[in-house]
């Protein structure tokens, strides 16, 4: 399993998405951000860079965020690192789309849709493969 829950990156993670939900988002900010702080491999670094961007004051800042966790998730062998690609490559391709940099938006886009068939398919996966494809047809239309 990629996401150990006995991991305590995952696990703070896991905290600041409950924050999150319950609307508390300095806090959930400040839990990635520990998370970001305590991560030591390049698994964790990817999984807490991943969080970290979705609390950033701008564009450019998520989008380094979410580029920095691409690299580290790059650099990763372990099994099924793979499933984590699409939303990576997804999140960078709506930056670079809100960024009106359309090219490297599709190219993103596409790089998340070559690796869709590594989402499980359940409802995160399904979630997934919408908003690549809902990128696309943006892009498209």
């Amino acid at each position: 399993m990629l996401l150990d829950p006995d991991n305590k990156i995952v696990q703070c993670c896991a905290r600041g998405m409950a924050l999150e939900g319950e609307g508390r988002h300095k806090q959930a900010a400040k839990t990635f951000r520990q998370a970001w702080r305590n991560a030591e491999n390049p698994l964790e670094k990817a999984i807490a860079a991943h969080y970290v961007a979705r609390h950033q004051p701008s564009l450019t800042d998520k989008l380094k965020w979410d580029q920095q966790a691409l690299a580290y998730a790059l650099d990763v062998k372990t099994e099924g690192i793979q499933e984590f690609f699409p939303s990576l490559y997804l999140n960078i391709g709506k930056c670079y789309e809100d960024l009106l940099d359309n090219g490297n938006a599709a190219a993103n886009y596409q790089q998340a849709l070559s690796f869709a068939h590594q989402l499980p398919d359940d409802g995160y996966g399904q979630m997934i493969r919408a908003g690549i494809l809902a990128g696309l047809q943006r892009l498209a239309g």
